[in-house]
C-alpha cells in the first residue's frame, strides 16, 4: 500500500499523525515518511484515510496492480 497527501487540501490537524505517526508527519501540513505502508501499520492507515476532514490522504494505485 502506498499513499499520498495531498498538500493543497491538507490542513495540518495532525489526526493522521496522532493514528499512525510511523507513517505520518505534522509540520504546517502532513506528509507521509515512508514510501511503501508496512502491513502492520495498514489498518491505522487506512482509518486516518477515514477520519481525515478534508480528504486530503490518498492511495496511490502501484504498478503491481494494474
Amino acid at each position: 500500500m502506498k499513499v499520498k497527501v495531498v498538500e493543497d487540501e491538507c490542513v495540518g490537524c495532525g489526526y493522521c499523525e496522532a493514528n499512525c505517526p510511523e507513517v505520518f508527519e505534522v509540520d504546517s501540513c502532513s506528509h507521509v515518511k515512508v514510501d511503501t505502508v508496512l502491513d502492520e501499520y495498514k489498518d491505522k492507515v487506512i482509518e486516518a484515510m477515514e477520519g481525515c476532514p478534508t480528504g486530503a490522504i490518498k492511495e496511490v494505485e502501484s504498478q503491481e496492480n494494474k
